[in-house]
């Protein structure tokens, strides 16, 4: 605990206190910067799934909470020591009221990096805070308006998009919402293995499912006879839904699955009477940037900020970065197996 002015205190979340939780996440959900990757439920999985410390801060004026700002230390002999809000999240950073709170957090995450002794801390913003810290410029989000009425949806897909989604329609594809990730998890595991990136462990989002409830839910396309070709697990948050994890078998190109999937996500949250329809990060100029971009989703650039502690540059832990290569194809060439065992070792030290 720090003390910082005479009102402001700085707490970290009691991972043990379901009330402390309870009043953390009462909070983001209310506070306009918050997001769903600043819910207290992350502690639990980043602590139970992948075995990293947590330093759940927040400021707090008398009873109540100003600010938020959730951390995971990932310490890594191959991708280094960071300090970073949020592992796992696309979005993070501080979630405040005001700029006195939202300052005190800060400094004490630059206190706290420097007594972990870490290589560098990140803060995955979605706004710019400090123009003076190095960023990492390399993602972008997309979002857009859910229209009310679903034909309003439809139309607003660029007429190619909107013609592979009617293709989908025709070849007889359906959809369900699973009660398991049993099926998710086979078709995300293969399609990440077939692009030579390691998969998230399963338990990972049975957590999920399990820590955020019917927030996390799984969408699954199948085709006529019955095999599921192409899958998506999404969450919700206030009045937005993030599709954030999805598979896809090789058949699901020639199906048309893929548009179809992301269009029956679109005309349920219409149905529920949500608003936002959060596309997700993507790195610039890849495949699925352009893919978003055809749906008639506009790039919004995302805000990494970095405190360097023993570097000189923002690192590159991720695909893009030359050096992986090689691993990259000896990775697609490995048995499926192996890669869905030896993978939960390695992705859990990238974040």
């Amino acid at each position: 605990m720090a003390e910082v002015a005479s009102k402001l205190t700085i707490r970290r979340l009691d991972a043990h206190s379901a009330v402390d939780a309870a009043r953390w996440d009462a909070f983001v959900l209310a506070c306009p910067q918050a997001t769903f990757f600043h819910r207290a439920g992350w502690q639990a999985l980043i602590r139970e799934v992948f075995c990293h410390d947590t330093y759940f801060l927040y400021a707090e004026a008398g009873a109540s909470i100003r600010g938020v700002l959730p951390l995971g230390h990932v310490k890594s002999r191959l991708f280094g020591n960071a300090l970073t809000s949020l592992p796992f999240s696309v979005y993070g950073g501080v979630a405040a009221l005001d700029e006195e709170a939202a300052a005190a957090l800060e400094r004490e995450a630059e206190q706290l990096a420097q007594r972990l002794d870490v290589d560098h801390l990140e803060l995955r913003n979605v706004q710019r805070r400090h123009t003076d810290w190095p960023l990492q410029d390399l993602y972008v989000t997309f979002r857009k308006p859910i229209a009310p009425k679903e034909e309003d949806n439809m139309l607003a897909i660029p007429r190619k998009q909107r013609a592979m989604v009617r293709k989908g329609i025709k070849n007889g594809l359906t959809s369900q919402i699973d009660t398991t990730v049993d099926r998710f998890f086979a078709l995300y595991a293969d399609n990440v293995h077939r692009h030579g990136t390691p998969a998230l462990p399963k338990a990972y989002f049975s957590g999920l499912c399990r820590v955020f409830g019917p927030d996390c839910e799984v969408l699954t396309v199948c085709a006529p006879d019955g095999r599921p070709v192409s899958s998506v697990l999404s969450f919700y948050f206030r009045d937005e839904v993030l599709p954030y994890y999805a598979g896809d078998d090789e058949a699901a190109r020639d199906l048309a699955a893929n548009d179809f999937k992301y269009w029956e996500l679109m005309r349920m949250a219409c149905a529920r009477g949500l608003k936002v329809f959060d596309y997700g990060r993507s790195k610039r100029d890849t495949g699925s940037y352009a893919f978003k971009k055809n749906w008639g989703f506009e790039p919004t650039p995302l805000h990494y900020e970095y405190r360097l502690y023993k570097s000189d540059s923002v690192p590159q832990n991720n695909p893009a970065n030359a050096k992986y290569r090689f691993l990259i194809a000896a990775w697609r060439r490995m048995p499926i197996g192996v890669a869905n065992w030896l993978g939960p070792k390695i992705v859990r030290s990238l974040g």
